[in-house]
């Protein structure tokens, strides 16, 4: 039974039924539109909570409107098997409208007239929720109502815009989600919006749901797979009265069967989130579903070219893409994104994987499939043969976009199509400087190569590469055991087929093996070797030669050979005129510098690294390690030891996630070792794993402002933890909160004024980040749990 509508000055609005959570910044954005517009839209994919944000809206603004705020569903006014027909005429709409506000006898001739008069001289605002179910009429009754009627306001719901002249459309944004780079606490989680929604709901299904240390990272992961859509977290959280959060977790693979279990109060399109997206699907024009069906082949957001060469054919033509996309955009299942002067193309993953099953209904999956390999493959050959001497790093940045389809171009290779050969194509014509070891993808390259070396054994200068290849990134993690057999088989194979690259490629490995295993002379030999092959090849491979120079020059650094050093330098600098390139390899010429006792310049080159990896988002693990490790050295070298534990931390973390260690690099080992004893030895144990288990949990972004001095104070790796900032007041205002007080019984249990009670609930609120006594009360109960 739900609760009677609130009424003021003649006005209807359903009242809340549950708790809501969180959209503090959407309240405030849709409130200040309303202030300058008198028509606002509110836009969205279905399930994202447009209707519920507007009534709040609404809540919070009805004081604003003397003469009340009517609250009128489309999906339910009237006759429904009126609602059924195109209602091309306005004034069968307006009647239902008419209807609603209490004038069904006055608007029985002319309503759309009787509307008007009824609102000309009153200060009303008109919620029109679900306006998709009769666009364009709903636009039309709008925009006849507005000219009329002086002081009505209309903030309108609908998955599009109703484009008319005065509107101001708000496309709202689904929750956001948990950091997935960051491990999950329940105090942490309670502060992001989306989990907070999952635990209110999970407490209504089942009471005694608590979250906890050991289901949060679960929590987590069903809030990231539902994309933040409020109707699917909900549907999710109404599964706990069966599954724990990881099995609904492993369940939502086939997010649509799980999903199905709505409220029964809601409109039927809205009971399950299969129903929702049909719904959608229905609503689009032929065109439309052929491109939401081909665009869900792309993971991760493309852009325009990659739309056009993989979805673009007779039955959509690339002449009529722009308006197909657009008309995508305008429905809310397809969003852009801007960056500088990228504009990218995305959906939310529940959106794409109905696309997918379409596609596969159609029996065009496979096709669209293929399609979008060749369209990749044909960007990675791109980006090899341009991005050492591009000198703004377009290809670079092109590239990292690329990265989740890449890895679904792999998937498919090595899944459907079982092409192994080609899966090794795409694998080994990826830039090993700017891909492997730039991204620190050392244990994913290693999994594909060993599927695809599996499946075909032909021998071949591919198979030869891939080896080479795989020895290489099994050094990188310290498998030296598995590297050597994939390097004497990859070097045979090349000096077979006489292939100059791949004979330069494995020279270089073993000397990088060589300066791994603390051989730094035996290193120089082989490394120069590689060089000088690739430097007189008919086609030299400019990547690998790059690779080779830096290894080069860190050996010479370690034996003390400045006049190698230095023309090691000189050859980075002519090869890549100083571009992003050569920022790419400033850890080595860092590490260099300290070598060499030129602190000052170490710091500069690994702070350069840094700058660069940020600003061109390369998530170059391996390299900012060793880049922070070289920071944590200055650092102690000028006794700032809290600087130098956080950021041997941070680097110890970066590396395992590109999955190695320091004691894998011999080059740092003893250095980081030194640095570690002098900040243990000047901080005490205590304070010394304080500040490096700081640097161990930080984001990336936060680890390199920190190691940048770039506004440390605002950084979460030095912010207190939120309970200390919570007056005892406060506190014990929280505990009362916890256990289901109302502010009256908050105000009487403290002997305190109900005023002050509910200032001291709104502080709590807005210390803690939240919106609802809810999350307060699930925060303690987190609290309470950890320290017990």
């Amino acid at each position: 039974m739900t609760s009677p509508p609130a009424r003021q000055g003649g006005g209807r609005l359903p009242a809340d039924v549950t708790s809501f959570v969180g959209r503090r910044r959407e309240l405030a954005e849709v409130k200040r539109l309303l202030s300058d517009f008198r028509l606002v839209t509110l836009t969205g994919v279905g399930g994202v909570g447009k209707t519920r944000l507007a009534r709040r809206v609404a809540a919070e603004v009805r004081r604003a409107f003397p003469d009340g705020v009517w609250f009128v569903d489309l999906t339910t006014v009237g006759d429904p098997d009126l609602l059924s027909q195109e209602m091309e005429d306005p004034e069968l709409l307006a009647y239902l409208v008419a209807s609603e506000v209490g004038l069904r006898q006055q608007a029985r001739s002319a309503p759309l007239q009787a509307l008007a008069e009824h609102l000309a001289t009153r200060h009303q605002l008109l919620v029109l929720d679900n306006c998709e179910q009769v666009i364009p009429t709903s636009g039309v009754i709008a925009s006849m109502l507005l000219i009329a009627c002086p002081r009505l306001r209309i903030l309108a719901t609908s998955r599009e815009p109703l484009n008319v002249s005065g509107e101001s459309a708000f496309t709202v944004p689904p929750l956001p989600t948990p950091n997935a780079g960051r491990r999950p606490t329940p105090a942490g989680l309670l502060q992001c919006e989306s989990a907070a929604l999952f635990v209110a709901r999970a407490t209504a299904a089942d009471p005694g749901f608590r979250l906890t240390e050991d289901n949060a990272r679960a929590v987590a992961g069903i809030c990231q797979r539902l994309d933040g859509v409020p109707l699917a977290i909900e549907l999710a959280a109404a599964g706990l009265r069966a599954l724990s959060p990881q099995q609904i977790l492993n369940r939502l693979a086939d997010r649509f069967a799980l999903l199905t279990r709505g409220n029964r109060a809601a409109p039927n399109r809205q009971q399950t989130l299969r129903a929702c997206v049909d719904w959608s699907f229905e609503s689009c024009t032929k065109q439309e579903r052929l491109l939401w069906s081909r665009l869900a082949v792309f993971t991760g957001g493309c852009e325009l070219d990659a739309i056009e060469g993989v979805c673009t054919d007779e039955h959509l033509p690339e002449a009529d893409l722009l308006d197909v996309i657009t008309g995508l955009i305008d429905k809310s299942v397809l969003s852009r994104e801007r960056d500088d002067e990228v504009t990218r193309y995305n959906m939310l993953e529940t959106i794409r994987a109905y696309g997918l099953q379409r596609l596969a209904e159609s029996g065009c999956l496979e096709a669209v499939r293929r399609r979008h390999l060749a369209w990749y493959q044909q960007l990675v050959a791109h980006v090899q043969v341009e991005w050492v001497s591009d000198p703004r790093g377009y290809w670079i940045d092109r590239l990292r976009r690329a990265q989740s389809n890449l890895r679904g171009a792999m998937d498919f290779c090595l899944g459907e199509a079982d092409e192994p050969e080609e899966a090794l194509r795409l694998v080994t014509a990826l830039p090993w400087l700017e891909w492997w070891w730039g991204q620190g993808g050392f244990g994913e390259g290693r999994r594909w190569l060993e599927r695809a070396l599996s499946r075909t054994q032909a021998p071949s200068v591919l198979r030869a590469r891939a080896l080479l290849l795989s020895a290489d990134l099994s050094l990188a993690q310290g498998d030296t055991g598995t590297a050597m057999p994939l390097l004497e088989e990859g070097e045979r194979l090349a000096r077979q087929f006489e292939d100059c690259t791949a004979m330069a490629c494995a020279d270089g490995i073993r000397g990088a093996s060589l300066l791994l295993g603390g051989d730094p002379r035996g290193a120089i030999e082989a490394l120069t070797r590689a060089r000088d092959t690739l430097v007189t090849a008919p086609q030299p491979d400019v990547d690998l030669l790059l690779i080779t120079l830096a290894s080069l020059l860190v050996a010479a650094a370690q034996i003390g050979d400045a006049e190698l050093a230095d023309t090691c330098r000189a050859d980075l600098l002519a090869i890549t005129r100083g571009g992003p390139a050569l920022q790419q390899t400033m850890w080595s010429l860092g590490l260099t510098a300290w070598t060499q006792g030129d602190h000052d310049e170490a710091s500069r080159c690994a702070e350069a690294f840094l700058r660069f990896t940020r600003n061109h988002g390369v998530s170059d693990q391996f390299g900012a390690a060793s880049a922070l490790e070289v920071l944590a050295w200055v650092a102690g070298s000028r006794r700032r030891y809290r600087t130098a534990a956080t950021l041997l931390g941070a680097a110890e973390t970066l590396l395992a996630d590109a999955d190695t260690s320091v004691a894998a690099l011999p080059y740092l080992i003893g250095y980081h070792h030194v640095c570690e004893q002098q900040a243990r030895d000047a901080l005490g144990r205590a304070a010394f794993e304080e500040h490096s288990q700081k640097g161990r949990t930080a984001s990336y972004e936060d680890v390199i402002t920190y190691a940048l001095g770039e506004h440390p104070a605002a950084s979460p790796i030095t912010t207190e933890d939120p309970r200390t900032t919570l007056t005892r007041r406060e506190r014990e205002v929280t505990e009362l909160v916890a256990h289901g007080r109302s502010n009256k019984e908050i105000a009487e249990a403290l002997v305190i004024s109900q005023r002050t009670a509910e200032t001291h609930v709104q502080n709590i609120l807005t210390k803690l980040g939240f919106t609802s006594r809810t999350q307060v009360a699930a925060w303690f109960a987190a609290q309470h749990t950890e320290e017990h």
